[in-house]
């Protein structure tokens, strides 16, 4: 009986090691290093619409940055409808006609009411003032939480930053899904093109001068198919986060 099974060995070995290797290679395909994790998007079954779950209204009192450096506190515009059915289109020609066509205002230092509405094209939108519970600002659970369109979206942003001192050689940094666009003080600071993960610091700025007393910040994040949101902070020229800083939305 045992000659009959002898047969049977260098299959099983084969079956085994073939079983090794595509383990490994299911490893090594996962890409290196960790990346920061990121809210669940809602069941389908949740139907409470709520704001509450991931945001807080903000306050007219100024915020601090969270623990590491990254901006909570945003006016964010209602989604601008867009037909994209896929996010390898993001080039940097085509983010630069889309923000620049469909722009709430030309005025990049401008800051918008909370509750005010403006019309983009044929849309009319409104905005909010809203911190966020997490250190990344998540677009899908906000248009979840309107009822509003949650994929094919542009969304506009906009920030106030004071500074108590003129903070030299920082740069800007942010990770979203999937393109965005970044201007301080009515300059721009860094483009994200591409079919993007939001990855926390994915690109950085060059070298940026924070100003004595008031910044603006303005964003612009747009997201065909899956999941849009975005982090942003800012970092010394040791690379550390730069969290001598309030936020306001006025």
């Amino acid at each position: 009986m045992n000659r009959n099974r002898k047969p049977l060995l260098p299959i099983l070995s084969f079956i085994v090691l073939s079983g090794l290797q595509l383990g490994g290679l299911t490893a090594f395909a996962q890409g290196p290093g960790p990346r920061i994790p990121l809210p669940p998007i809602p069941l389908k079954g949740d139907t409470t619409h709520t704001l509450s779950k991931h945001f807080t209204v903000a306050s007219a009192t100024q915020k601090a940055p969270d623990a590491e450096g990254f901006i909570q506190r945003w006016l964010v515009l209602e989604p601008v409808k867009k037909d994209i059915v896929r996010n390898n289109i993001f080039t940097d020609n085509y983010l630069r006609t889309t923000f620049s066509a469909d722009n709430f205002s030309s005025d990049y230092t401008f800051v918008p009411k909370n509750g005010e509405t403006v019309n983009v094209g044929n849309q009319a939108l409104k905005w909010y003032a809203l911190d966020s519970k997490a250190f990344n600002f998540n677009l899908y659970h906000f248009t979840y939480a309107l009822n509003k369109p949650k994929y094919g979206i542009l969304v506009w942003l906009v920030t106030v930053i004071d500074c108590p001192e003129e903070i030299q050689n920082v740069r800007m940094a942010a990770g979203c899904n999937s393109g965005s666009m970044w201007w301080l003080n009515g300059q721009e600071a860094m483009l994200l093109s591409g079919d993007r993960d939001m990855i926390a610091d994915n690109v950085t700025s060059s070298r940026l001068t924070l100003k004595k007393g008031r910044n603006i910040v303005r964003g612009a994040v747009i997201n065909g198919p899956g999941m849009a949101n975005f982090c942003m902070r800012f970092l010394d020229e040791k690379g550390s986060p730069v969290k001598n800083l309030r936020i306001r939305i006025e």
